[in-house]
């Protein structure tokens, strides 16, 4: 006997996965005290919407809002992907968060030789990997499932 799943099933699932992924950020942040880059953050945004659409597609289905969760998960599995390259090395980076940016540093603290300013998050080190993918790469991965998962529940619409 074959089952498939609903669009809502889907729906519900691609948007705890995004709910999933940024509890996990948060977690390496705050618990684990891996302060994010501008990319990591960056990264964020698109799974809050993907959230939020999933939000709606649930209250109201429609195949229009799970295909723009289908394109905010592949917005961010391509930040993420763009990240991961510039952690490898494979080309360059933003220069505002490669190389050493000091937004954010009062002039005040620049001044200052006693200031106990952090250093900046830069984008382009690997701060944590697991079988040799950085944090950026395993979104990525995670990010392109999430956005099949999302073009599978339009389907179903």
């Amino acid at each position: 006997m074959r089952t498939t799943l609903s669009s809502r099933v889907l729906v519900a699932g691609a948007g705890a996965g995004s709910a999933a992924t940024l509890a996990g950020a948060f977690a390496f942040q705050y618990i684990g005290g891996m302060a994010p880059c501008a990319l990591c953050l960056w990264q964020r945004w698109p799974h809050a919407a993907a959230v939020l659409i999933m939000v709606l597609a649930l209250l109201v289905p429609n195949r229009w809002l799970m295909a723009l969760g289908a394109v905010a998960a592949l917005t961010t599995s391509g930040i993420a992907g763009f990240h991961m390259g510039v952690e490898y090395g494979w080309w360059q980076g933003l220069q505002s968060c490669s190389g050493g940016s000091i937004a954010g540093i009062s002039m005040n603290d620049l001044l200052n030789p006693n200031a106990a300013v952090a250093a900046p998050v830069r984008c382009d080190e690997v701060p944590w990997s697991l079988f040799g993918l950085s944090m950026a790469g395993w979104n990525m991965v995670l990010s392109l499932g999430l956005t099949g998962v999302w073009i599978m529940a339009a389907r179903r619409a």
